[in-house]
């Protein structure tokens, strides 16, 4: 018998199959990095796409506020609560860290944070979600080492 065409119709098909792998792990970064954005000098904060836009369609109601404080107080059943408010430029102090986030080529937008909220959240993943139960802004940060069920405090 002659096997010589079976082996070759067997070296095609594992060809296209890691082919189309490979062209599925592109694929898949590719939307792993559309679905969060860094900062634009890439450290900070990072938001995904839905958070992004949450955040650019709240700004457009704003009057004279143009960024994003974010930081954390004390309280919260988890010992410290994260804080979100927008400010104008001049609420904006010499020794806050001040992250821009691209939404184009002309708009962008800035998130400010204290240099003592930062030691708590740098790193962070500030999502959103349109979700009934469990909506609204959510944080992922690496350095809570215990939160709460509701997701808005924290404790390191």
């Amino acid at each position: 018998m002659d096997y010589g065409c079976c082996l070759f119709n067997a070296s095609l098909a594992w060809f296209f199959y890691s082919v189309n792998i490979q062209i599925l792990k592109k694929m898949s970064e590719n939307q792993i990095e559309e679905k969060v954005k860094n900062s634009d000098d890439g450290k900070g904060i990072l938001i995904t796409n839905d958070a992004i836009q949450q955040i650019s369609a709240l700004l457009k109601n704003q009057i004279n506020k143009k960024a994003l404080r974010v930081g954390v107080r004390s309280g919260g059943c988890s010992g410290m609560s994260y804080t979100m408010d927008f400010i104008g430029s001049e609420d904006i102090n010499q020794d806050d860290k001040v992250y821009d986030y691209s939404l184009g080529k002309t708009e962008f937008f800035q998130v400010v944070c204290d240099p003592k909220s930062l030691l708590y959240i740098y790193g962070m993943q500030l999502d959103f979600s349109n979700e009934l139960i469990g909506g609204g802004f959510n944080f992922t940060n690496p350095n809570a080492s215990q939160t709460c069920g509701c997701g808005s405090s924290f404790a390191v």
